[in-house]
C-alpha cells in the first residue's frame, strides 16, 4: 500500500512565470501560493484558486514539457455560464460554445492561458 494521500499540485509549462502568474491571480482569481528560488536561479511558484485545493505550478519549459499543451486539467465552477462570459468580456481566449449540460454530460467550456494551455471549466454536480 502507497502512503500518498491526496493530489497535491499539478505542473503546467509557462513561458513566462511572472505573465502566467498575472494571468492566474487577475483573469481567475487565483492566490499566488508559491513564489522561491528553485535550483540554479529559477523560481518555483504555484498558484491556488481561491477555495484552496490542488495548486497549479507555473513551471519553465523543460525537455518535452513545452507551453501550449492540452492539459487535461477540470476547472470546478457553481456557476459556468457566468464564468463563460466573465472570462469572455475580459480577453480571456475562451472556446464560443458551451458544452453539455444534458444531464449526461455536466455543463462545461474550454478556455486558454496567455501560453496556450487548454483548461477547462466544468459545473460542480450537486
Amino acid at each position: 500500500m502507497s502512503h500518498i494521500t491526496k493530489l497535491g499540485r499539478i505542473i503546467v509549462p509557462v513561458a513566462d512565470q511572472d505573465a502566467a502568474i498575472a494571468f492566474y491571480t487577475g483573469k481567475l482569481g487565483f492566490s499566488l501560493a508559491a513564489d522561491v528560488p528553485f535550483g540554479q536561479g529559477e523560481r518555483w511558484v504555484e498558484v491556488a484558486p481561491a477555495q484552496g485545493g490542488v495548486t497549479l505550478a507555473l513551471v519553465p519549459p523543460r525537455g518535452e514539457q513545452r507551453p501550449g499543451v492540452k492539459t487535461g486539467i477540470a476547472l470546478e465552477s457553481s456557476d459556468v455560464r457566468a464564468d463563460h462570459a466573465e472570462l469572455k468580456a475580459c480577453g480571456v481566449d475562451v472556446d464560443d460554445d458551451l458544452i453539455g449540460g444534458d444531464g449526461t454530460v455536466p455543463l462545461l467550456f474550454f478556455f486558454r492561458d496567455t501560453d496556450g494551455n487548454q483548461l477547462m471549466v466544468v459545473q460542480r454536480q450537486a
